[in-house]
């Protein structure tokens, strides 16, 4: 750098006539970016525009963002100097402030707190730094915000990233560049971020890992502003007109070249405004910059981006606006979910009330299948328990075997022990109400699971009722008993004569009962009623009188008693006598513990089928009735009990004033998550208000460059970007309405 250029004569400033580009747009964007990370990364997904710069290490970004600046008060070094994203606010104020101090800092977390020593800024910054990403060259992702206000500065938002770099030093990983990359990937991955590729002159273009980055996420180049830096130390005799005009590495947004301060400079507290006047001088002095001289230097890089980036947040309005009105009201209906904190009595009350009638409906609707929300996937409410009734409880009842746990055998032995020490020759009563009894114990199970409050009221088993029209019947037991039994009985040697008395009784009983596996006519007489009298019976006289019992089907149940005394029976004293006339010299074996009987006769299968199918009978009627009133019983004493009591139930048992803060005490995560919501509700109003103020600058811009005056003359003209003219997709007109605003 010369010492004959006095910066005092050759002053570079911003022109005057450019401030009002985005004089309101940019600023008002920047607030809402403030209110936006106030929530933390709760809105950090809500993209507002914004300009990244990238490059490798050392390639110039610093100077080129405190030559924006016009201050100096970025870290400097030879090695990794951003180690954190810093978010740089740009906002331009009048220079005839009040304040004498017109320019300052304010980082965002220290609000409130002015910065007007630049160095106290670098300071700050390299103490958050610090405090992040630690004191050994560490990086962290987390964010440093800092806004500048200064009239000298054009309105725009920066936002510095750590440079590429190669090889780990210090505390850095192993893999602090694919770290390093990854992070400014995240930034400029945003199709509303501009990115600002800084490379420096005196290095292949074509090798610039800050365009290699930037087309991995704008393969286009449509929203790619190319930064030569350090034009000044090229080779004698060489340029980068080739790399200014776009011809090694086209970018649809083109490129500005820029003169860095030099090492020496730093170390010689050479300012920034010297800088900026050497930087001048040379683009002036140079016969081939000279011809290029829109492209060059730091004025027409801030003019470049302040326009490109006034464009891009024209262009996004709509969308922004849209995304955060619907934010909004998403966040109203989180909070009018968890509803308003209340702290009278009365309040209190009403709530509760509202709260126990709300859930009695809820309650009432889902049992009738009401409800709004219907899920569509599964069973729910009513449905769940007319599902129980038919699937879980009347089919299993249905495919119960009433005698799976019922032998012959068992049945076999429940007749011979309710005979005790007589022979039958009728089906008795006691083992059919013992057997049945014990079935029909079985359904009490699935009843007590299906209904365990009103077990009492669910079935009785006192009483058998016999007389039901659906009960088989004796004499068709009897027929079916017979049909059962005729293929057996073919089988039978009828002309089998045992030598015993007693034997050859039961083979001619049999023999005359079944004819050609047909029962014959006395048989049938005899289960009709029409007994044959032995001859060894002996009439019952009453009153001088005597009378012939007879049997038959109707007298199978009741009359066992008398029937039994009715039989040739020898008396007590006969068999005593009988007993000891028997010779003494016959030793009887002593009977077993357990006796089983090894035979069975025809008449005890017979009885034994008789009373398995009056078992299935009368079992497969108690079933049924069951299977019928269990449910009604639930339906009556337990559902529409329900419904019909549970509101003036709750009335009398909870709304009692003394229980009002203790059931409506609320968990602490529902407090923090209403407390969250309203946070999240007051930053959003404050954003959509904030955006809404965008419309008025917006329509202004709009009437001024309707009006043929060119904002801005010195600008170059940029064919890839959408100027005020064209874009119609935010602005209003007496034509059109105004765009909609949220009533907040």
């Amino acid at each position: 750098m010369g010492d004959a250029v006095n910066p005092k004569n050759h002053m570079t400033t911003f022109p005057k006539t450019p401030a009002t580009i985005g004089s309101s747009l940019i600023p008002v964007i920047n607030k809402l970016q403030d209110i936006l990370a106030s929530s933390g990364t709760e809105l950090s997904d809500i993209s507002v525009p914004q300009v990244a710069v990238v490059g490798s290490q050392s390639s110039g970004k610093s100077s080129v963002l405190e030559a924006l600046v016009g201050r100096d008060f970025l870290p400097r070094g030879c090695d990794i100097c951003t180690r954190r994203p810093l978010v740089l606010m740009l906002e331009s104020r009048p220079p005839n402030s009040e304040d004498d101090r017109s320019e300052w800092g304010e980082f965002r977390h220290l609000p409130g707190r002015r910065f007007y020593d630049f160095s106290q800024i670098r300071r700050e910054i390299q103490i958050e730094t610090e405090r992040e990403a630690g004191c050994n060259k560490g990086v962290s992702e987390k964010q440093i915000r800092l806004k500048i206000s200064s009239p000298n500065v054009l309105n725009m938002t920066l936002i510095d990233l750590p440079g590429i770099t190669k090889v780990p030093v210090g505390d850095q990983p192993s893999d602090i560049e694919a770290r390093i990359r990854r992070m400014i990937m995240a930034h400029i991955n945003n199709e509303n971020c501009i990115i600002l590729a800084v490379s420096p002159a005196n290095s292949d273009l074509a090798t610039s890992d800050a365009l290699q980055i930037a087309k991995l996420a704008d393969p286009t180049g449509s929203r790619t502003v190319g930064v030569i830096s350090k034009l000044d130390i090229m080779d004698r005799g060489t340029n980068a007109c080739n790399f200014l005009l776009g011809r090694v590495v086209p970018l649809k947004l083109g490129y500005v070249g820029v003169v860095n301060r030099s090492q020496e400079d730093i170390n010689k507290n050479r300012s920034i405004q010297e800088a900026l006047a050497y930087e001048e001088q040379f683009f002036h002095d140079h016969p081939v910059y000279n011809g290029v001289s829109d492209r060059c230097g730091i004025p027409q890089l801030a003019k470049k981006l302040n326009l490109i980036l006034e464009q891009h947040i024209r262009r996004d309005l709509p969308r922004l606006n849209s995304e955060l009105n619907s934010r909004l009201h998403a966040a109203m209906k989180e909070l009018q979910m968890y509803g308003e904190v209340v702290e009278s009595k009365a309040e209190q009350g009403a709530i509760l009330l509202d709260i126990l009638r709300r859930y009695c409906d809820d309650f009432s609707a889902m049992v009738d299948g009401k409800i709004q929300d219907m899920s569509t996937k599964e069973l729910c409410g009513g449905a769940r328990i007319h599902y129980f009734f038919q699937s879980m409880f009347v089919k299993p009842l249905e495919e119960m075997d009433p005698c799976e746990s019922l032998s012959d055998e068992d049945i076999a032995y429940a007749l011979k022990n309710s005979s005790g020490l007589r022979n039958v020759l009728f089906v008795p009563e006691v083992p059919f109400e013992v057997l049945v009894r014990r079935q029909i114990a079985q359904l009490l199970d699935p009843c007590h699971q299906c209904l365990w409050i009103v077990y009492d009221e669910l079935i009785k088993m006192d009483y058998i009722n016999s007389s039901h029209p659906s009960f088989i019947g004796g004499n068709k037991a009897v027929e079916f008993a017979m049909q059962q039994m005729r293929s057996s009985k073919e089988r039978v040697d009828t002309e089998r004569v045992s030598t015993s008395e007693k034997g050859q009784i039961s083979q001619t009983v049999a023999a005359s009962s079944v004819v050609n596996g047909v029962p014959n006519q006395p048989m049938l007489a005899f289960w009709q009623g029409n007994r044959p009298q032995s001859h060894n019976e002996r009439p019952v006289s009453a009153g001088g009188s005597s009378s012939t019992r007879t049997w038959g089907i109707s007298s199978i149940f009741g009359n066992r008693a008398s029937s039994m005394g009715t039989a040739a029976i020898a008396s007590p004293e006969e068999t005593i006598h009988e007993v000891e006339r028997m010779s003494s010299s016959i030793q009887l074996r002593e009977p077993p513990s357990i006796l089983r009987p090894v035979e069975m006769s025809e008449n005890e299968a017979t009885e034994i089928i008789v009373t398995k199918l009056l078992v299935q009978s009368y079992f497969d009627i108690v079933r049924k009735n069951i299977q019928d009133l269990v449910p009604k019983a639930i339906m009556h004493f337990l559902v529409n009990h329900t419904k019909r009591n549970l509101h003036n139930t709750f009335i009398q048992i909870l709304y009692r004033e003394n229980l009002f803060e203790e059931l409506l005490q609320e968990q602490d995560e529902v407090v923090a998550r209403r407390k969250h919501a309203q946070e999240m509700l007051c930053i959003l109003r404050q954003a959509v208000k904030t955006l809404n103020q965008v419309e008025s600058d917006v329509e202004s811009q709009h009437r001024t460059t309707n009006s043929g005056a060119d904002a801005c003359p010195g600008l170059p003209r940029f064919s890839d970007l959408t100027n005020g003219r064209n874009n119609s997709s935010y602005i209003s007109s007496s034509s059109k309405p105004r765009a909609r605003k949220l009533l907040y």
